[in-house]
């Protein structure tokens, strides 16, 4: 994954958000304002975030991987939202319980072939495949937990992030 998608203006920690809907409100209003979405991204994020929920009940960790599809992604980022508490997501495959997420890791990216047309979404299954081999590891976990702010949460998942190539 590439490590310069993190940015510090799309990472938030001990925000006060009830529900996944706070999440995509609080994620929508930065990411229209940076360029990063279009105007349908919101309804298109809710819309599969119903249709598939992304909430994944690791051993370490709950936490949830929205994503809306690429054609709603003007430029690409990953936007980290640590809440104050955790926020109820619909597990992933519909299998299992609700998972309260303690991180919510939203991708914004672009799949492209080398021969720079776009890719079939292979990128998305890597990109989740790499989160979830972080999010299994205790002492990942705890690093990305103990960072007390966001530009310290922002330098972490990206450095946690910056050896695997999405």
């Amino acid at each position: 994954m590439d490590a310069t998608l993190f940015c510090e203006a799309l990472t938030f920690c001990d925000c006060e958000l009830g529900s996944s809907d706070d999440v995509f409100e609080l994620l929508g209003r930065h990411l229209r304002a940076g360029g990063y979405v279009a105007d349908t991204w919101l309804d298109a994020i809710r819309e599969r975030e119903r249709a598939y929920p992304t909430g994944l009940a690791c051993q370490e960790l709950g936490v949830a991987i929205p994503h809306a599809d690429p054609c709603h992604i003007i430029k690409p980022y990953i936007a980290v939202v640590r809440p104050k508490t955790p926020v109820a997501f619909g597990p992933m495959a519909g299998m299992g319980d609700t998972v309260g997420a303690r991180l919510i890791v939203n991708l914004g990216l672009k799949g492209h072939t080398e021969a720079g047309e776009e890719d079939d979404g292979a990128w998305q299954v890597e990109a989740l495949q790499a989160l979830m081999e972080i999010f299994m590891d205790a002492d990942k976990v705890d690093e990305i937990l103990a960072c007390d702010d966001a530009a310290a949460l922002c330098a972490c998942m990206a450095r946690l992030c910056g050896g695997f190539r999405v």
